[in-house]
């Protein structure tokens, strides 16, 4: 496992913070977290935001996303790690994806991958019960790249995208 690199962190979630406070479209503030993120820490070569489509229960669609483009444009829930992240509202770790049966390759160079759920009203973390918005997923052509400080860190990001990620769906399904 990587180890933690909380000194290259330092202050993103305030970063992130500002960002999704700030000016802009849902889109655009989630595009540059997107690229926080990918720039900041090295060892996140793929990240992006999947988000439930409102008009196809059990179905993610890709939203803002850094990184190399993806044949991934929509997953349906419990296939791949992203869809079994969404199934379960839980966060899927994946320390080599190279050992995981329904694992669906977005690039040969990816060895791990995290998702972590976003669901309403997270401010603080994720809410039992809380209606699935989407989630954030990150590749790394690392093996073995997440420590459980990333998990922290993403979950908490999450928790601060949330409305952000709730505007998002609104503006992109009131605009088809």
């Amino acid at each position: 496992m990587i180890g933690e690199n909380e000194d290259v962190e330092d202050g993103i979630e305030e970063r992130i913070k500002d960002i999704l406070e700030g000016e802009g479209t849902a889109e655009e503030r989630l595009l540059w977290v997107c690229r926080l993120l990918r720039e900041s820490i090295p060892r996140y070569d793929w990240v992006g935001f999947y988000v439930s489509d409102p008009e196809e229960d059990g179905m993610l669609v890709l939203g803002p996303f850094a990184g190399e483009p993806t044949e991934h444009v929509k997953i349906p829930f419990g296939r791949g790690i992203c869809g079994q992240a969404a199934a379960t509202g839980r966060v899927f770790l994946v320390r080599d994806v190279s050992l995981e049966d329904n694992y669906l390759s977005c690039s040969p160079e990816v060895r791990s991958e995290i998702v972590v759920p976003i669901f309403t009203g997270s401010r603080t973390g994720i809410e039992e019960g809380g209606r699935l918005l989407g989630e954030l997923d990150i590749d790394s052509h690392t093996r073995d790249a997440f420590s459980p400080y990333d998990r922290q860190l993403l979950e908490r990001v999450c928790a601060l995208a949330s409305e952000t990620v709730e505007d998002y769906i609104q503006e992109r399904w009131d605009r088809t």
